[in-house]
């Protein structure tokens, strides 16, 4: 099968050759931005150097890098800051950075992050290549890229870092590399608590695989064929790149003829409603025992960064596993399902100015909730499906730092893609414009933001 599927689809180029359009779209938004933002600090006598490097959490990530954890601010009001809420993968890269090279550790933070956002615009772009074509996935990076706080991706913050181990991660769940994703998994969870976002796209996506293969006989077995037609990479993408609206036949078609194959089974048919990975050349071949171990061995490495990081902080305080959670109350930070922020949003509605604030907080949390919805409709992978509610949950009903909520919903970046399919059925000349207008509105807002509240 793998042979035939050769013989139809003419080869691709490499898969860097094919992300160099949106990785030069990308940093061409991302230079635009720093040029806004040099030019609007230095006619506020502010440095923007000083914004991307030196304020608000990258202090503390420094601080780590520099001399450890350990650093504690008590608040008159008496809350406890601590440097343990701070997970540790950006202050190792910083330090490594500044011991290989004259770099300081601020600058060091700051290389960082802009090397990782271009891993992220990369992981991205072979995201969403893999699930609706080159021209989406460019569309993608272009999107991700002008978002309004996209000024973060250019910050030592650890967004970029994150997001980059997070889209690797899922694209090799996509491609049936299961080490690969455990690891980037685990890597993740030393960057972000969101990490867990990663973990649970693995776990589920790979026990739902396990279960439906049982049901289907298994990949390679009898109805093997089937099922890798169900959820191939080609089948899969063309029917992303029909029109919206156009139905999808529950038959798979054979790569061979262009006809429709057996009618499906039921697991096969639901892998073609919620496909888990498309399979292509990435995963054939491979013997039943071999994939089912390497995907146990993915799914036990996945949670392991972020489990040792909470389980050091509990024996670091002496608090055990709530140790970590005891770190984040002292911040005021926590998981209430969203009735803090429900409260924020309805308080704004106190007076007229600040009302405004709160509708646009209202639309804005309508649109995440439909381009979710919209994900779900058109049969997003499961892992993607997975991590996305994941990080819009996270991000949504955490209990304070209300103002940091659209940067903490930066790594959502699959919420994207039905935009991005939009945009990619555009006219080239109209897709370049609209997002030329994006860019500049972003360049705009991230100056302004940063030389005004900004982050955290």
């Amino acid at each position: 099968m793998t042979e035939l599927a050769t013989r139809v689809s003419p080869p691709r180029a490499p898969l860097p050759r094919r992300a160099a359009p949106a990785l030069l779209g990308y940093a061409a938004v991302r230079a635009l931005g720093l040029l806004v933002l040099a030019v609007w600090s230095a006619a506020r006598g502010k440095s923007a150097h000083t914004l991307l490097t030196a304020r608000w959490d990258s202090l503390w990530y420094t601080r780590v890098a520099e001399g450890g954890y350990g650093h504690t601010v008590r608040l008159p009001d008496g809350d406890i800051h601590s440097d343990l809420a701070f997970f540790p993968l950006l202050p190792w890269l910083e330090r490594l950075l500044h011991a290989l090279t004259p770099l300081s550790y601020a600058d060091a933070g700051l290389t960082v992050s802009l090397l990782a956002s271009l891993a992220a615009a990369a992981g991205i772009f072979a995201v969403a290549e893999r699930v609706y074509g080159a021209r989406a996935g460019v569309c993608a990076v272009l999107l991700w890229a002008v978002l309004p706080v996209g000024v973060v991706q250019s910050m030592a913050y650890s967004e970029s870092l994150f997001t980059a181990l997070a889209a690797w991660s899922l694209y090799a769940v996509l491609t049936g590399r299961w080490v690969t994703a455990g690891l980037l998994a685990a890597l993740a969870g030393l960057t972000r608590p969101v990490g867990l976002a990663v973990v649970a796209a693995v776990w589920v996506t790979g026990v739902i695989s396990f279960v439906r293969e049982r049901s289907a006989g298994g990949p390679h077995g009898a109805r093997g064929e089937e099922h890798a037609l169900a959820t191939g990479d080609e089948a899969h993408a063309e029917r992303a790149r029909r029109a919206d609206g156009a139905p999808d036949s529950v038959r798979a078609p054979s790569p061979a003829t262009g006809t429709s194959a057996a009618p499906a089974t039921p697991a096969a048919l639901a892998t073609a409603v919620f496909p888990l990975a498309p399979a292509g050349p990435d995963t054939a071949g491979t013997a039943p025992h071999a994939s089912a171990a390497r995907r146990a061995l993915g799914m036990a490495l996945s949670p392991l960064g972020a489990a040792a990081y909470v389980l050091w902080v509990g024996h670091r305080t002496g608090r055990g596993p709530l140790g970590y959670l005891d770190v984040q109350a002292g911040w005021r930070n926590g998981f209430d399902g969203g009735y803090a922020f429900a409260r924020f949003v309805a308080d704004k509605f106190t007076s007229f100015p600040s009302a405004l604030a709160g509708l646009g907080l209202i639309i804005g949390v309508a649109l995440l909730i439909w381009l979710y919805v919209t994900c779900v409709r058109q049969r997003q992978p499961l892992a993607l499906l997975v991590y996305t509610g994941a990080v819009l949950a996270l991000a949504l009903c955490a209990s304070s730092y209300f103002g940091s909520k659209p940067r903490l919903l930066l790594p959502a970046f699959p919420v994207l893609f039905p935009l991005a399919r939009s945009l990619a059925r555009s006219r080239t000349a109209r897709s370049a414009l609209v997002t030329a207008g994006l860019a500049a509105a972003a360049a705009a807002y991230g100056a302004l933001w940063l030389n005004g509240s900004g982050p955290p």
